[in-house]
């Protein structure tokens, strides 16, 4: 019985350790298709990463070094990226963390981002996404914008 038991333990431990990890490479899946769009300037794959009412948000400071709070929707984000421009945008993430809990994921990835091979700014973007039929969409995104003491 024992026996039994330890083995119907560890087999469910082993099927929730699989989706888990099914779940994390489909959640970084999810965020590399948003960057892969940037950088091509592609829309149409730009918007297949986000739900319908996906919102941007920004955390940076003003000239006088006061934190502020800049809020964009999805349309005006996918225009500016399936609009051509002179240089390609090229945001670097390192996934940091990524906590799933049911249909919801939530990533921590500081970036540097690039116009082309120039530095442009650097912080770190949050993410928030659910799990959809369509499998996983990017619901909220909030950054930092910084020009230097960027993390590693």
């Amino acid at each position: 019985m024992k026996k039994a038991l330890f083995t119907s333990f560890i087999l469910i431990a082993s099927i929730n350790l699989y989706a888990q990890k099914a779940d994390t490479l489909a959640v970084k899946q999810t965020i590399n298709t948003l960057f892969t769009a940037m950088r091509k300037g592609d829309s149409t794959l730009l918007r297949s990463v986000f739900s319908k009412d996906m919102i941007l948000q920004s955390v940076s400071n003003d000239k006088d070094g006061k934190a502020i709070l800049s809020t964009e929707g999805a349309d005006g984000f996918v225009k500016a990226i399936g609009t051509p421009h002179a240089s390609v945008y090229d945001e670097r993430i390192v996934f940091d963390g990524i906590k799933i809990d049911g249909d919801l994921a939530g990533v921590w990835a500081p970036y540097r981002f690039y116009l082309g091979d120039k530095f442009s700014h650097c912080g770190v973007d949050v993410f928030q996404l659910m799990r959809t039929a369509d499998g996983w969409k990017i619901i909220y995104i909030v950054d930092t914008r910084r020009k230097d003491n960027c993390i590693p």
